[in-house]
Order: C-alpha cells, then sequence, then structure tokens
C-alpha cells in the first residue's frame, strides 16, 4: 500500500489550489481526479468573474477570503501568464429606491475592506458606458474576468513542479481511519488504496457523497446538497457594454447580470433553478423572463437577441428562500474522522477565493 502525506479529491480549481499550497510547503500530495480531465465539473461552468468581495457578510469565509483572494489571483495571473482582464463593474440603479440602496451596498464594501467603489451619478455612468440607462451606479475598478482553464492549467503546473501528482479517472470509492493513517479505496482501471496522512476533499458537487463513503463518520455531519442550476444566455452580435454590468441586488439574488468573457462575447444570468439531480440543459424558452429584467438598464436589447449558452450548478447548502451560510470547512471534530477534511457548499466566490482558501485549509 503506497503512502503518502496527503490526499486531494477533487481536481477542479479549489482542489488544484489546495495541492499547490501543500506542494509548496513540502508536502507529498496526490491529486484524485474521478473524470478523464481537471476542471469538468463546477470549476468549468461558471461566469469566471474575479469578484472584489462586495456583498457577502463581514467577517464570513466569504468575505474575507474573496477580498484577499482578489488581489492573489491577479498576482497569480501576472507571474504565470494567465489570461485575464481587470475590466471593472457597474452596480446600477434604475430608480430612486434602487438609488438609495446603492448607499448600503458601498458601506457594506466598506465593511468587508473593499474600499475602492466609485460613486457615479446617471451623466458620469453613461459617459462611461454609453448605452446605459441608470440613476447612479457603483463602480467596481477591481472586478474582473479570467481564464479558468488556463488558471487551473497554471495550477496544476505548479503542484506538479513541486512533487504533487494528479491522477485522472481515478474514483474515490470510500475510506477510513486506522492506526497507520486514513485509508484511501480508489476505483478506476488499477484500483488502489492509498494511506495518507491527511486528506482533504474538495470534490464539489460529489463532496458530501465522498464524505459519507468514509467509515465512522458522525450521524448528521453531512450537510444535505441542493443544486441550484444558472441558466446562461449570449448575446448576438457586439457586447453593448465594456464593463461587467449587475442591478441592485433584489431578493436574496445578484439578477439578471451582463458578464463578459475574454473573447467579448456577452451573456446574460442566471436564471436559478432549483433540481434534485444534475441536468445542464438550457431551455430557449426561459429565456423570455431575460428580456424585460435587461431592458431596465439597457433598453435596446432586440427581441430574439439571446440563445442559450450554458448552465451552470452550484452546490449550495441551503433550499430555496433560505440565507445563504457560509463557506464550511470541516474538520474532525465535526465528523470524527481523525485526518480528514470535507469542503462543502465552496460555490461563488470559490474561484476568486480558490488561492486564499487553499492558503487557509494548509495552514
Amino acid at each position: 500500500m503506497e503512502r503518502v502525506d496527503c490526499v486531494v479529491i477533487g481536481a477542479g480549481v479549489v482542489g488544484l489550489a489546495l495541492a499547490r499550497a501543500l506542494a509548496l510547503r513540502g508536502c507529498e500530495v496526490v491529486v484524485l481526479e474521478a473524470e478523464d480531465r481537471i476542471g469538468t465539473g463546477i470549476s468549468s461552468r461558471n461566469s469566471e468573474v474575479i469578484h472584489a468581495g462586495i456583498y457577502y457578510p463581514t467577517g464570513s469565509l466569504k468575505a474575507r477570503l474573496c477580498v484577499a483572494g482578489n488581489r492573489s489571483l491577479y498576482a497569480f495571473c501576472a507571474a504565470h501568464g494567465v489570461a485575464h482582464r481587470r475590466c471593472g463593474k457597474l452596480i446600477v440603479a434604475t430608480d430612486e429606491a434602487e438609488a438609495g440602496n446603492l448607499a448600503g451596498i458601498q458601506a457594506q464594501a466598506l465593511a468587508n475592506s473593499v474600499a475602492d467603489l466609485q460613486w457615479l451619478e446617471a451623466a458620469e455612468a453613461r459617459i462611461l458606458e454609453p448605452r446605459l440607462r441608470c440613476t447612479a451606479a457603483l463602480l467596481s475598478p477591481s472586478t474582473g474576468i479570467i481564464d479558468s482553464h488556463g488558471l487551473m492549467r497554471a495550477l496544476r503546473l505548479e503542484a506538479e513542479a513541486h512533487g504533487a501528482a494528479v491522477v485522472l479517472k481515478s474514483p474515490v470509492l470510500g475510506g477510513q481511519a486506522t492506526a497507520a493513517g486514513l485509508e484511501v479505496r480508489v476505483g478506476g482501471a488499477e484500483p488502489m488504496t492509498l494511506l495518507a496522512d491527511q486528506v482533504f476533499n474538495a470534490a464539489g458537487l460529489g463532496a458530501q457523497a465522498v464524505a459519507r463513503g468514509f467509515e465512522g463518520s458522525t450521524p448528521g455531519s453531512v450537510p444535505d446538497l441542493h443544486l441550484a442550476k444558472g441558466n446562461y444566455y449570449s448575446l448576438s452580435g457586439p457586447a453593448p457594454f465594456s464593463r461587467l454590468v449587475y442591478p441592485v441586488p433584489s431578493h436574496g439574488g445578484l439578477g439578471v447580470h451582463l458578464t463578459l468573457d475574454l473573447g467579448g462575447q456577452a451573456r446574460f444570468g442566471p436564471d436559478v433553478e432549483w433540481l434534485d439531480r444534475e441536468d445542464y440543459g438550457v431551455d430557449p424558452r426561459r429565456a423570455d423572463g431575460f428580456y424585460a429584467a435587461i431592458r431596465t438598464y439597457w433598453p435596446d436589447l432586440a427581441e430574439g437577441a439571446l440563445q442559450p449558452a450554458y448552465a451552470g450548478i452550484r452546490p449550495k447548502l441551503h433550499g430555496p428562500g433560505e440565507p445563504a451560510p457560509d463557506f464550511l470547512i470541516q474538520r474532525e471534530a465535526a465528523h470524527g474522522v481523525p485526518g480528514l477534511v470535507n469542503l462543502f457548499g465552496i460555490e461563488s466566490p470559490g474561484l476568486t477565493a480558490c488561492l486564499t482558501l487553499a492558503e487557509e485549509v494548509a495552514r
């Protein structure tokens, strides 16, 4: 039986960032990935936005790790040649009531140590984006976009350069704690068992199933998984704005916002569905509900201009209408399995926070 210091389960952006952080500390690391490529799950189906950390509750892991992660991620991209663009974001109010809410958003950002938000009157916002309709706006200069696949390749390369091994097509079947360490049973074409001092479960949508496969877990310690599917639609023709555009948040969500990719393609979303199983199909008819929302800040949107783009699923720890909890880094005291760390509910801003989240867990 082969022995290693650390096993990381899941080769998405968080798993690879964690493998890198551990390898840089001199640990012998094996990353186990069930699929035949890295980053085929949540990491390949997101808006690729580098968030500033504006909205999250002050003092939460999401707020703290996102704000620090924003800086770390830009630095990492610059040092490793990962394509990205600090394009900025406008949070727009389209009536006086929403304009009043912008002050609260700015105060929340300041409480989270996001000090670069700039208040814009309607005329100032239209100087930046002439096609925009608003009564006021906040400009977030530190919001940007990134090539998430390029990021994952860079994380993998640096982890491997420091001795980590990424093993594909290696689903984890279960495990148990022994006097010698944690045994991890691995399936695939060549089944094996690994013995590790530490196991980090970063399996994304599969994290709950992986956790339940470890014998001796405290009953009830694995939280329920709620699948929240976000549908996105692309715009035919050139993007109307050079920055991301978000409406003032309402009803617990960020509304139908405009994001950009590095090729300049504009996308609108999300339209959230709560599911009981994974489904990545995008129904063209669901776009019908987008037009009115988008036209509140972009009145020139032409009928029929939206086409299905992609769907992503977030691993929520709460159901519809319930308050959103923080990232959950679950250790032995919570689940009873020595050496096992479970990462649950790692959704947005997990991409932005991947480096700082990895450091938090590695410590």
